[in-house]
């Protein structure tokens, strides 16, 4: 997992420049993480640190991003030196890490859909688990794994392409291919189908309650800079969806 995100870490950062990353993304994301003025948080699989930016520019007090991939690490880096917001950024496998302290907030960004087994997911919850406080809460952004492959070509317009080999069962492999802004260059992620009862038994086996499953919303200035039609399957057929739960 960290090579293959080592070797596209400089084209997946040009991916904050699509409309559906600043738009809709962004700002469903922290809608749903609300206010965090004076909050811990800790972002796991943090990528760049482009979630992880804009909370503590919203006001948390802690902020610690962790990742798998050096290369991703090394980028957001840069951008704390370039910029210093006070953002730790650490290497390491979420699954591997162990404790590094208790937070208010736990948010994750596409990480969930990388489990391929209710067991890697089930580690995943439980690693979540260990570093939020009591009635902390999980906020996460997950690929929309149970969108039928019959409206798959629903997103390619906004840059997103999806391929499934095979029926939708507890495994199957989704391959997503996104289109790198200005350059026509593409990269290619495989996530894996498991079922929303998969994650919700994840979720509460690693002792989370009131899980909530949202869908995205689009900005007052995304609708207007492209039109409410652009958006029309954005809403319809979403590509991600949101979950919160509380520990």
């Amino acid at each position: 997992m960290a090579t293959v995100f080592d070797n596209i870490a400089l084209q997946f950062q040009k991916l904050n420049k699509l409309p559906y990353r600043l738009y809709g993304e962004a700002y469903t994301y922290l809608n749903l993480i609300g206010d965090v003025a004076g909050k811990s948080i800790l972002d796991l699989a943090c990528g760049e640190g482009f979630f992880t930016r804009l909370l503590k520019q919203n006001g948390a007090a802690r902020l610690v991003g962790v990742d798998i991939s050096s290369e991703m690490i090394k980028l957001a880096r840069l951008e704390e030196a370039s910029v210093p917001l006070e953002i730790e950024y650490i290497i390491g496998d979420v699954m591997e890490i162990g404790s590094i302290g208790s937070f208010d907030l736990v948010v994750v960004s596409y990480l969930l859909n990388c489990a391929s087994t209710k067991e890697q997911l089930l580690e995943m919850c439980q690693a979540i688990a260990i570093h939020l406080k009591p009635g902390g809460r999980f906020v996460s952004l997950n690929n929309n794994l149970e969108l039928l492959p019959e409206f798959y070509d629903k997103h390619e317009k906004y840059g997103i392409a999806r391929r499934c080999a095979d029926s939708l069962k507890e495994g199957t492999p989704i391959t997503l291919t996104l289109s790198i802004p200005d350059d026509g260059e593409s990269i290619s992620i495989d996530n894996y189908y498991l079922s929303k009862a998969t994650y919700e038994w994840a979720l509460m086996s690693a002792g989370f309650k009131e899980i909530h499953w949202h869908h995205p919303t689009v900005s007052p200035k995304g609708i207007e800079k492209f039109g409410s039609e652009f958006w029309q399957d954005y809403i319809d057929y979403p590509d991600m969806i949101g979950i919160t739960c509380l520990k």
